[in-house]
């Protein structure tokens, strides 16, 4: 039914309205806080591409394709270098999602007269399969990555070498809100030094795939101890929860990090601090990730997103035969099915899987 009074509020009007509202929803739980960003995020791109002066009930279905289309054809500034790419099939698809629920609260509210959306036509079309482009990093990349954090962090662990890190681990000049100004780094206090942060960081990710709003909101108290085993409660989507024993190296280097955190004597709860001892942000966690990269020999370094880290663990979990239900848990999923986002293909998996052929094996289970 169309509403017997419309309201004919401009494209940003109505944004910010319904931004207010999601927001407000976080306070009830309706929403999770990295939900709402998500659906503020994206309705402020939908305000850019279609004109903050345009009334939002004179766009029609045309219109709104042309947004997703202008959508499709943006650089994903998630990556910093020239030719990243556009959006992915994912990212489009949960654009499509977020000016949806605009125009469905509009409908209802009384701010159009009929819903666009039901005559767009652009959709983003999902791979099915494994991604021709790579998100996950190969195995040498991560070990590579791997070992630059150790490096910084001063903890080598049982694995062998140095895993293609370069250099001593001394300080970082850091350049932002996540580190300290250049040149800073000599006679800073203990709070604002930032090598077994960066560190620990960088090690989270990259063997336990947590999304980065899972590990910006990680709390000191979230870490606990059971039966001599370090575990990690996350704090993920829709209120859920799950508790991650951390591999033994990482749970080293939060040890350390701790031990350093004390004796700033820090009053935050916050697990990971700026350099000024404040939450970190997510959006510096990206600064971190490219900070430690430097440290990486270049034929082992690759740039990479934060949710490609998350790629990174799922796929080399999944190809060292983990149990599926167990990666499913590691990072946070419900459903077994959407593993397949996750994972990448991996440079001789297949002659690999071949040549160790289980109906092969002889009885003893040899070759």
């Amino acid at each position: 039914m169309r509403p017997a009074d419309l309201n004919r509020l401009t494209v940003q009007e109505s944004a910010d309205r319904y931004v207010e509202l999601i927001r407000a929803k976080t306070l009830t739980g309706a929403l999770s806080p990295a939900t709402a960003e998500v659906y503020a995020r994206d309705v402020a791109t939908f305000v850019r591409l279609a004109g903050e002066g345009k009334v939002l009930d004179d766009l029609t279905g045309e219109d709104v394709d042309a947004i997703l289309l202008a959508f499709a054809r943006k650089p994903d500034g998630r990556r910093a270098e020239p030719g990243a790419g556009l959006q992915s099939a994912s990212s489009q698809s949960r654009f499509r999602r977020s000016v949806s629920a605009l125009f469905k609260h509009a409908a209802l509210t009384g701010w159009v007269q009929i819903n666009p959306m039901a005559l767009a036509t652009v959709t983003a079309k999902e791979r099915g399969g494994l991604r021709p482009e790579r998100r996950a990093l190969t195995r040498e990349q991560a070990q590579g990555l791997i070992g630059a954090a150790r490096d910084l962090s001063g903890h080598r662990g049982d694995g062998g070498g140095r895993g293609g890190a370069r250099g001593e681990a001394g300080a970082l000049g850091g350049t932002g809100a996540d580190g300290p100004p250049a040149g800073a780094e000599r006679g800073r206090r203990h709070d604002q030094r930032t090598e077994l942060r960066d560190a620990l960081v960088v090690l989270l990710l990259s063997t336990m795939g947590p999304r980065v709003s899972e590990l910006v909101r990680a709390n000191v108290e979230d870490f606990y101890t059971n039966d001599g085993v370090r575990y990690w409660r996350i704090f993920g989507k829709g209120g859920k929860t799950r508790d991650v024993p951390l591999p033994g190296d990482v749970a080293r280097v939060l040890e350390a990090y701790l031990l350093e955190r004390g004796r700033a004597e820090v009053q935050d709860k916050a697990l990971l601090l700026s350099w000024r001892g404040r939450r970190l942000a997510r959006g510096d966690v990206q600064a971190v990730i490219d900070r430690v990269q430097r440290r990486v020999d270049p034929d082992r370094r690759r740039s990479v997103t934060p949710h490609g880290l998350r790629h990174t663990t799922a796929t080399h979990l999944l190809a060292d035969a983990v149990d599926m239900d167990a990666v499913r848990r590691v990072l946070g999923h419900s459903d077994l099915a959407t593993l397949g986002r996750y994972r990448d293909e991996l440079p001789g998996e297949l002659e690999v899987a071949m040549r160790a052929h289980p109906l092969l094996r002889g009885p003893s289970g040899g070759g």
